[in-house]
């Protein structure tokens, strides 16, 4: 009797134990936060800077890209304004894209500091950094919360390699985040009920940016509005009939939420709402999942563990094989899609192929066909670099 109750109890334990990161992880922000932990770790640089060091591939060409681009530019002048105003498609653009390069561009130096270990570019980074945290007042016109989750995506990836792994001062560091608190925190954390891509850009830049600030009540706040969103954005056959929805946008019949969908009515794993939009578009939604779930995994939450992983993997499959040159069927957005997708696929693929071990075929063919995969000029950047094929 008391080996049947031990075993009882083991076997609830291991039970216990398989299911808590899955239970755990939408349920509190990390009791300590890892640094740094904004979509790349230490362990990760540490394994890109050997391989770049040993000139192995794909990690050496990734890091010639990077280091040819203009973003590692050292002689780059920052243009920071005290208002960026962002109309729709960036129309007016002032300061839309000079923002979002400088942040792409302090974090490109910031990664170039720690694989060549030059202080030069550890100093351009906090340039530009200050250059913007000493300016900055606030985004304005239609486009401002897409606007600030872009750039906000990118400028905590910076701070966190720098403050976190630079050997020299960083004076302004307070003031920068100060900027982050006050600039660009309120404009993202609350979210959007625009298409999907912008409320998961916008959760990108709250989640990067509540880890720098050790924000415990932003971070969760990001991440519930993320998890929702994320099962709002891919459609899973095990949904039921129709999408799940957010409940702000009161998608409540079926019209509305085909409507939603850019016209589709036809619901199969893998889909996203803005498929039938254009890839470009799906790409942005789909890379700011990869983002927010490897945070959260350096974080010590197991986000690949539940339907997000799995949304995430039927994402990136579904839209790659097309993106690969699959006839386009008829029931599919009127049977043709504006393809596009983006330098988007390197962290997902790498954490359920690579980490996790699951079959991703055609993932696997687009993300090797596109290495290295550089910048979308946007808040992606240099992920055969810091991902590709990364155990870490």
């Amino acid at each position: 009797m008391r080996r049947t109750a031990l075993l009882a109890t083991v076997t609830a334990l291991v039970a216990g134990a398989l299911v808590w990161p899955a239970a755990r992880q939408a349920d509190a922000a990390p009791v300590t936060f890892a640094h740094p932990g904004v979509t790349v770790s230490k362990s990760q640089l540490d394994f890109a800077r050997t391989q770049v060091n040993a000139g192995a591939q794909p990690w050496k060409a990734a890091y010639d890209q990077m280091m040819a681009s203009k973003y590692a530019d050292l002689n780059r002048v920052p243009k920071p304004r005290a208002t960026v105003e962002c109309g729709s498609y960036s129309n007016p653009n002032y300061g839309c894209t000079d923002e979002r390069e400088d942040a792409i561009a302090a974090y490109t130096d910031a990664l170039a500091w720690y694989l060549t270990r030059d202080d030069r570019y550890a100093k351009k980074s906090i340039a530009l950094m200050d250059a913007w945290s000493a300016v900055i007042k606030e985004h304005t016109n239609s486009n401002a919360p897409l606007q600030t989750g872009w750039a906000g995506s990118s400028w905590p990836k910076a701070a966190e390699l720098i403050k976190y792994t630079y050997t020299g001062t960083w004076a302004n560091s307070g003031r920068f985040a100060t900027m982050l608190r006050t600039v660009y925190l309120p404009e993202v954390i609350n979210g959007s009920n625009s298409n999907g891509n912008w409320e998961l850009s916008m959760m990108e830049a709250a989640v990067g940016i509540s880890v720098f600030l050790e924000d415990r009540t932003s971070y969760d706040k990001a991440i519930a509005k993320f998890r929702t969103r994320t099962a709002a954005y891919v459609y899973l056959s095990s949904d039921g009939a129709l999408p799940k929805t957010v409940p702000s946008q009161n998608l409540d019949t079926t019209a509305k939420i085909v409507n939603y969908w850019q016209g589709q009515s036809t619901f199969v794993t893998g889909l996203t709402q803005e498929t039938c939009r254009d890839f470009t578009h799906t790409g942005y939604g789909i890379s700011a999942i990869s983002h927010i779930a490897e945070t959260s995994r350096i974080q010590g939450e197991d986000l690949y563990g539940t339907d997000v992983g799995e949304r995430l993997r039927q994402a990136l499959g579904f839209q790659s094989k097309y993106q690969l040159g699959e006839a386009v069927p008829s029931w599919l957005c009127g049977g043709s899609l504006t393809l596009g997708l983006g330098p988007v696929t390197e962290t997902g693929y790498n954490a359920l192929h690579n980490r996790l071990g699951i079959a991703m075929t055609n993932t696997q063919k687009l993300t090797e066909q596109n290495r290295p995969s550089g910048s979308n000029n946007l808040f992606v950047a240099w992920e055969t670099l810091t991902d590709g094929d990364n155990p870490n």
